[in-house]
């Protein structure tokens, strides 16, 4: 038979490597992982690596077991490593609530979809001078060029946008679109 490397491999060494050491090796590698199909999977991982390199591995029985050992040993200390890492990183998940999140997520969408609401409802050019200048970031001379009005109109109207929304909104709720609007 040729393995993957083109070498031909004694069909009989890997049978016989096999049934010798197989169950050997699964019951090796559940010692440590404790779980009986992933040490199969390993000890069956290991006899792929025994194919694949067994132009390298001589045709030497104790050769043959210290490679099949080897490979086992290490394919399972890379499994519990793997597992723990897995183990920590839910861990971590665990101690910072992703529920909570989830739930200040959910808070602060109905928050700003009840603000955006509010801003909906405001009269026609007071919205839209509203929107350009807070939810835009446009400058109130950039507004007035592109609106035909004034300055002053421009101001005037956020003024009353502002006031407006303070009589709309509870008063966390103007507080917090105050906030959202200064830090844009």
């Amino acid at each position: 038979m040729v393995n993957n490397s083109g070498q031909t491999c004694i069909q009989a060494d890997v049978k016989t490597a096999f049934n010798e050491y197989y169950n050997r090796l699964v019951y090796f590698s559940y010692q440590i992982t404790h779980d009986k199909t992933q040490a199969e999977d390993i000890v069956q991982d290991a006899f792929v690596k025994f194919w694949d390199h067994c132009d390298v591995v001589s045709s030497n029985p104790v050769a043959i077991k210290n490679f099949l050992y080897s490979t086992v040993k290490n394919a399972t200390l890379n499994v519990i490593r793997h597992n723990k890492v897995a183990e920590q990183h839910i861990n971590s998940l665990n101690s910072t609530p992703v529920e909570e999140a989830v739930f200040h997520s959910i808070i602060r969408s109905e928050v700003m979809a009840e603000i955006h609401v509010a801003i909906a409802q405001l009269p026609g050019s007071c919205q839209q001078i509203f929107r350009m200048s807070y939810l835009e970031e446009m400058k109130n001379n950039q507004i007035a060029d592109m609106l035909g009005i004034s300055v002053n109109t421009v101001k005037t109207q956020k003024q009353r946008a502002l006031k407006v929304l303070r009589g709309q909104l509870k008063p966390e709720l103007f507080v917090l679109l105050l906030a959202t609007i200064t830090h844009l």
